[in-house]
C-alpha cells in the first residue's frame, strides 16, 4: 500500500505520521506504528522534529512500520524461540528487553550475534518455511503472551538489591521452578552432533564471532529483518554477581553455553578435562531426567553474615584501604624449595630446584635455603600478572604458569610443585596477589580449599576403596558427553568407564552446584573468554591474530598460533578510533602505542568490546541492578 503526500517541511513528524493514519482509513492500534526511512537507514522516532531537521526531501521514500517484530532468537541452549522485539531501539536496549522477558538478570554481559555467515546463506531458504516444530514453545509455561508481549517482567520476578549492604531483599527462586528456560536440555545423540561439528582454526573462530550486532544502533539500521534468525549469547565472559538463589535460568543458559563450547570445542581443553566435563554433563543429566522436582529452595543459603563480611571487603577494596587489615595482622609467608624454568627461544624445558619465598605480593628465590639470608636471584612482582594452572592430576604434575607484565607485554615463568597441597597454598597466593592482595585477607582460605576441591573433581583416578564401575549403570550414551573428535579415541566401554570413575567425585552435587563447578571449571580454562579477530598491525606486512579477553589483549602469530605480545587493560591509558580509515590506536604506560586496522569484521565491535569489558568493571552490588547507559554509549558507541 503506497501513498504520496504533498507536505511542507516544516510540518513535524507527528502531524505527518497523522495525515498518513487518516488517508490509510483503517481503524487499529498505530501506537507502535513509526515513520522508517530506507535510503538512509534510521527511524524518524523525535516526532517534534520537522521534516527539515531530519533532512527529509520530496524524493524520500518512508516506510510506516510496526516498531516491534517477530524475531527468531537461538538461545544459548541452541534452542530456537520466535519473540517479539523492538527493532526501533538500539541493541543494548532490546537485549535488556528480551532478558526481562526470559528472566535473565545482567542483560550487559549478553548480545546479539548474526549466525556465521557461510551456515546462514545456506540456510536461508530453510528459515522462510522453517517447520513449527523447530520453534521451541515456551510461551505458555512463562505465562507470557505470545512471542513474548504480553505482561511482560513482574517486579517480583527479579532480585532487587538493598543499596545498603547489597544482598538480596525479595526471595523469588520458586518462580524459577515453573520456568523450562531454568532447566538444561538433554545431550544429543553423537550422530548428530557429529553433523554440528567442524574443526576450528584460529582464523575459522575469529570469523564465527565476527558478526556481533552494534550496541549503539538499532536491528533495522543493521539490516536485520522480520523473522531474520539471531543468536542470544553471552558477549563479556565476566558473570558479576551469580546467585543460585535468583539466577537459575541465568545460570542454566550459562552452563548450556559453555556445554556447547566443550563439546564442539570452541576452547581448547585437555583429555583430563574432557572427562571432568563428561562426568559433570552426566551427572546434570541423571538429576534433571530424575522424578524429583526441581527445588532451589534446597540450595544453600548464603549465610548473611558471611555475606556481610565479604561485602564489607568489598568496600575496603573499593576505598583503596589496602593495607587496613594487614596492619593489624601478621602477614602469612610461604616458604618452599619448588622448581622454576624460564623459557628461551631454542631451549628444552628443564626445571631447576631453588629456595622459594612469598611475602606481601613478591615471590623471591634464592639457591638454596642457607642462602635466603641473603639477596635473591629474583625477585618476581606479581602485582597485575595473569595466572594460568598447568596442572595434569593423573600424571602427578602440578605447574604455574605465571605472565608477568613488562613493558612490551609479558614475561613467562613456569614454577612446578611436588603435590596438590603445596599447589593449593601457592597458586591461591599467586591469584591474590595478583590483585594487589596478601594472603591476610580472609578469602586465601576459601581460594585454597576451591582450588583442592577443584583438583580432586579433575582426578579421575578411583579411590582404593572403590569397586570397578557398573558399566550397565550409565542409561545413556557415554559418547554424548564428549566432543566428536574426543569419541573417536576411546571405544564406547572405555569412556563409559572413564567417565564413570570421574563420577565418583562429584556424586554427591545437588544440581545447581554441578551447574555452577562446570561454569567455574570452564572460566579456569586458559582459553577462556579470549575473543579473536583477525588484524593487520601498523606497520606490518602480514594479518595477525588479535585476542581480547576481559583484562588483556594478545598479539598472535596466525601461522604458529602462539603469542606474541601480550597487553593489559590495567595498563592503557587511553584508546580511540580514526573512523576514516577504521584504524584503532591504542597507548599503554611507559610509551608503548599500537595501531590496528581490523580484516575479519568492522573495527567498531572490536572499539565496543575495549570499552564494554572496561564499563563491566564498574559495576558494583550497590548500583542495585539500575545500569548506566549513558556510560555504556560514551565507552562503547564511538564518535563516527
Amino acid at each position: 500500500m503506497k501513498f504520496k503526500l504533498r507536505v511542507k517541511g516544516d510540518l513535524h513528524i507527528g502531524g505527518l505520521m497523522l495525515k498518513l493514519v487518516e488517508k490509510i482509513k483503517a481503524e487499529q492500534d498505530w501506537s507502535d506504528h513509526a515513520l522508517w526511512w530506507e535510503q538512509r537507514k534510521c527511524w524518524l522516532l523525535k516526532t517534534h522534529w520537522t521534516l527539515d531537521k531530519y533532512g527529509v526531501q520530496a524524493d524520500a521514500d518512508l516506510r510506516y512500520t510496526p516498531q516491534h517484530k517477530p524475531l527468531l532468537l537461538q538461545l544459548p541452549n541452541m534452542k530456537t524461540i520466535r519473540m517479539t522485539v523492538c527493532f526501533s531501539s538500539m541493541v543494548f536496549k532490546a537485549v535488556d528487553e528480551i532478558c526481562r522477558v526470559l528472566n535473565i538478570r545482567r542483560s550487559e554481559e549478553l548480545s546479539l550475534l548474526k549466525p556465521p555467515y557461510d551456515s546462514s546463506k545456506r540456510k536461508k531458504k530453510k528459515d522462510k518455511n522453517l517447520p513449527q516444530e523447530d520453534i521451541w514453545d515456551i510461551w505458555d509455561s512463562l505465562n507470557v503472551g505470545q512471542g513474548g508481549t504480553g505482561p511482560i517482567y513482574n517486579k517480583t520476578m527479579t532480585a532487587t538489591y538493598d543499596p545498603e549492604n547489597g544482598m538480596p531483599m525479595s526471595a523469588t527462586s520458586l518462580w524459577f521452578g515453573e520456568n523450562p528456560l531454568a532447566e538444561s536440555q538433554p545431550n544429543l545423540p553423537p550422530t548428530e552432533l557429529g553433523k554440528m561439528y567442524h574443526p576450528l582454526s584460529l582464523v575459522d573462530k575469529a570469523t564465527n564471532i565476527a558478526g556481533w550486532l552494534d550496541s549503539s544502533r538499532s536491528l533495522m539500521e543493521q539490516d536485520i529483518q522480520d523473522d531474520d534468525k539471531l543468536l542470544l549469547r553471552f558477549k563479556y565472559n565476566v558473570f558479576f554477581d551469580l546467585n543460585p538463589k535468583y539466577d537459575a535460568v541465568r545460570i542454566t543458559q550459562l552452563y548450556e553455553q559453555a556445554r556447547w563450547s566443550i563439546l564442539l570445542e570452541e576452547i581448547d581443553c585437555t583429555d583430563e578435562e574432557m572427562l571432568m566435563f563428561a562426568s559433570l554433563q552426566y551427572h546434570i543429566c541423571k538429576l534433571t531426567m530424575s522424578s524429583e522436582p526441581l527445588d532451589n529452595s534446597s540450595e544453600p543459603e548464603i549465610d548473611e553474615v558471611e555475606a556481610a563480611l565479604s561485602n564489607l571487603e568489598v568496600i575496603l577494596e573499593a576505598g583503596h584501604a589496602d593495607r587496613i587489615l594487614e596492619d593489624i595482622t601478621d602477614i602469612p609467608e610461604l616458604a618452599d624449595t619448588l622448581r622454576l624454568f624460564k623459557p628461551k627461544k631454542l631451549t628444552l624445558r628443564s626445571y631447576k630446584d631453588y629456595w622459594f619465598v612469598f611475602k606481601d605480593t613478591t615471590i623471591s628465590y634464592f639457591k638454596n635455603k642457607e642462602a635466603s639470608s641473603g639477596e635473591p636471584i629474583e625477585q618476581l612482582h606479581l602485582r597485575g600478572c595473569e595466572v594460568v594452572p598447568d596442572v595434569n592430576v593423573t600424571d602427578k604434575k602440578f605447574g604455574i604458569k605465571l605472565l608477568l607484565p613488562v613493558a612490551d607485554g609479558m614475561n613467562e615463568v613456569y614454577i612446578r610443585c611436588d603435590n596438590e597441597t603445596q599447589y593449593a597454598k601457592w597458586k591461591a597466593a599467586c591469584i591474590l596477589a595478583s590483585k594487589g592482595k596478601t594472603m591476610a585477607y580472609s578469602s586465601y582460605k576459601t581460594e585454597v580449599k576451591n582450588i583442592q576441591s577443584f583438583l580432586q573433581m579433575k582426578s579421575l583416578a578411583p579411590p582404593p576403596d572403590q569397586a570397578a564401575p557398573d558399566l550397565d549403570a550409565m542409561e545413556m550414551n557415554a559418547e554424548c558427553f564428549v566432543s566428536p573428535r574426543y569419541g573417536k579415541k576411546y571405544k564406547t566401554k572405555q569412556l563409559t568407564a572413564r567417565i564413570l570413575e570421574a563420577h565418583h567425585n562429584i556424586a554427591k552435587l545437588s544440581l545447581m552446584e554441578a551447574k555452577m563447578r562446570f561454569i567455574q571449571a570452564w572460566q579456569s580454562l586458559p582459553e577462556f573468554g579470549i575473543n579473536y579477530y583477525i588484524v593487520r598491525f601498523k606497520g606490518s606486512k602480514k594479518d595477525e591474530i588479535l585476542g581480547i579477553s576481559y583484562n588483556r589483549m594478545i598479539r598472535i602469530d596466525m601461522s604458529s598460533g602462539l603469542p606474541v605480545t601480550t597487553w593489559r587493560f590495567a595498563n592503557m591509558k587511553q584508546w580511540n578510533v580514526n573512523w576514516e580509515i577504521r584504524q584503532v590506536t591504542i597507548e599503554f604506560d611507559q610509551n608503548v602505542t599500537i595501531a590496528f586496522c581490523c580484516v575479519s569484521c568492522d573495527c567498531k565491535v572490536v572499539h565496543e568490546f575495549i570499552g564494554g569489558y572496561i564499563f563491566l568493571s564498574t559495576r558494583s552490588k550497590d548500583q542495585n541492578e539500575t545500569l548506566d547507559e549513558e556510560l555504556f554509549l560514551k565507552l562503547t558507541g564511538g564518535q563516527e
